[in-house]
């Protein structure tokens, strides 16, 4: 099978048709559970250079393919792995190969919407890295293809159903539970912060001193902007340290905010949805350069709120606060007998949380493109909020600014071409 990707022209558009072709990988074509006649699935990894390296350490799928754009890290990559595995610079080569069932998405930001719907168009199931998309609008593209082409999409944070909620110190499922059984009351705010267990690494900011530099040999650095704005290379720009422009990320909320506010995004039961106000405390952005941010709000329709403490300041704050009482780090409360009490409700419904049982069965993952999109969305209404430095009114369901084209204006940023979506 021919992938539907060309070289030439890449994209002719990401609001694909529902009718559109699809692309079969050969593990669906016997229905549900049916395996390959290996029985195994098979992936590529697309970007190896930071968070790629721990893709190479996932099971469940027999490794392809890798591919960069800077030769070390392809090079450095190629030597960790069996001689089978084969090494690829353009990603699009990748996606040709009719051999490989997922593709996992581990390169900056500016990337993943592109990538992810190119991968669909292919036929290829998608496991993504966070956040899923720079912008609003690229995750409404994103949703659009990976159902047009009846893919299995994941998000690379895995909180709201496995492991412990990062510093918090428990799993999120209890802290669901509690939400949902009404003790603490209605609405709740959840606030985000150190005193809470959480670390905006604020250290992901970028440097407005840049002087152009020699492009090293081994980086093709017109393909790692892709379709972000051209500006001159220097080294702070890219790998690590791109998380501090405004381009490829958006410092440490980008990095972070979908691992905390994904499991929040749960708990409020708010999937589907968005805040309809927004407001930041923030020095004056620049427009490059990330910088921090005091504090950012966001409140629901429902009167639920989020509060991202960036300095800290409320040593005393509670994570899960409503009416009727308040839940501290740890699993600690302020409500008599919460443990007994609790165990009167049921328990949160099961999850699907193997990616790759998943993709064999064609069953929806756990955090998938839709509820992944509208956690990522928690992100970026953030963003914009600190770049803009004024509060901000948001219709959930259009997905649009009220009344305030600038802010609608970094919905959809243009891509530099030939890239396109």
């Amino acid at each position: 099978m021919k992938s539907t990707i060309s070289r030439r022209h890449f994209f002719r558009s990401a609001g694909v048709a529902a009718a559109a072709f699809s692309i079969v990988p050969r593990q669906v074509l016997g229905g549900p559970g049916y395996t390959a006649p290996s029985d195994e699935l098979t992936r590529a990894i697309i970007g190896v250079g930071g968070m790629g390296q721990s893709h190479l350490r996932y099971t469940g799928a027999r490794l392809l393919a890798v591919c960069d754009v800077d030769e070390n890290h392809l090079q450095r990559t190629l030597a960790k792995t069996d001689q089978g595995v084969k090494g690829y610079h353009d990603f699009r080569q990748v996606l040709d190969r009719p051999d490989i069932d997922v593709v996992h998405i581990a390169t900056p930001p500016h990337w993943h919407a592109l990538m992810s719907i190119a991968a669909a168009q292919a036929g290829k199931d998608i496991w993504c890295e966070k956040p899923m998309t720079r912008t609003i609008g690229e995750g409404e593209q994103v949703v659009r293809a990976v159902q047009a082409y009846d893919r299995i999409f994941r998000i690379n944070t895995w909180f709201r159903f496995t492991d412990r909620f990062y510093g918090f110190g428990t799993p999120i499922a209890p802290v669901k539970k509690l939400a949902a059984s009404g003790l603490l009351g209605w609405p709740l705010k959840v606030t985000i912060s150190q005193a809470t267990g959480f670390e905006w690494k604020f250290y992901w900011i970028g440097r407005t001193d840049l002087t152009p530099q020699w492009i090293p040999q081994e980086l093709d650095y017109d393909l790692w902007l892709g379709p972000a704005p051209y500006k001159p290379y220097h080294p702070h720009r890219v790998h690590v340290t791109f998380r501090g422009y405004w381009d490829y990320d958006g410092g440490g909320l980008g990095d972070m905010g979908q691992h905390y506010l994904d499991p929040v995004q749960y708990l409020l039961d708010k999937d589907h949805t968005s805040p309809v106000y927004i407001e930041a405390d923030a020095p004056q952005s620049h427009p490059d350069a990330v910088g921090t941010w005091r504090t950012i709000r966001m409140v629901y329709e429902d009167g639920c709120e989020i509060i991202l403490d960036g300095e800290g300041k409320d040593t005393e704050a509670a994570f899960l606060q409503g009416p009727n009482g308040k839940l501290f780090r740890g699993f600690k409360s302020d409500i008599p007998d919460l443990e007994r009490k609790l165990a009167a409700f049921p328990d949160p419904p099961a999850q699907v949380t193997d990616f790759y049982q998943a993709v064999r069965d064609r069953r929806k993952f756990a955090l998938n493109e839709e509820n992944g999109h509208r956690s990522a969305t928690l992100v970026n209404l953030g963003k914009i909020a600190v770049r803009l430095g004024r509060p901000l009114h948001f219709d959930p369901v259009r997905q649009r600014f009220i009344n305030d084209e600038q802010a609608n204006a970094l919905i959809h940023e243009p891509m530099r071409a030939p890239w396109h979506a």
